[in-house]
């Protein structure tokens, strides 16, 4: 019993130690700066016909990553952007609540106050938009600021 309980555990051990990660490598050799963004990460991309794609990312094999069911080829690619859910939620959900308080503030002040108060509905409005359209304020990576994208695996 011993000896399979080692044995099992050793394989366990064994397995993890030789698992490696995958994930997509950007680099820049002009200035000499490399960006690894590792594999189930949020990121949006743009392809070479103008298709916009943001999601999770799989790598499908070496020349390819697939994000929503779509593969994509790597040459493909014209820009990538990080898009973590963390900033996206923060910053959608302030800017919404931000649109919802100007228009209350509008409303009220116009009830009760001034009727020009009322306007404050339009920026209220253009605010609720902006935070559910979901401004990405991250850096844009671009092949055509020499940018190169490419698949790798990283050791655990």
């Amino acid at each position: 019993m011993h000896k399979a309980l080692f044995f099992i555990t050793f394989l366990f051990f064994s397995f993890a130690s030789f698992a490696q990660e995958n994930s997509l490598k950007i680099l820049n050799k002009r200035i000499a700066k490399e960006i690894t963004i590792k594999e189930n990460k949020r990121i949006t991309i743009r392809t070479h016909n103008g298709e916009k794609i943001s999601g999770r990312f799989t790598i499908f094999d070496e020349q390819s990553i697939e994000i929503k069911n779509q593969n994509i080829l790597i040459s493909d690619i014209v820009s990538i952007k990080k898009n973590p859910l963390l900033l996206s939620l923060f910053t959608n959900g302030l800017l919404v609540y931000i649109g919802l308080a100007t228009i209350a503030i509008g409303t009220i002040a116009g009830i009760f106050g001034e009727s020009s108060a009322f306007l404050l509905t339009i920026p209220g409005a253009a605010i609720i938009y902006a935070g559910v359209k979901g401004p990405n304020f991250l850096k844009n990576y671009k092949t055509n600021k020499e940018w190169s994208f490419k698949t790798m695996s990283i050791p655990q």
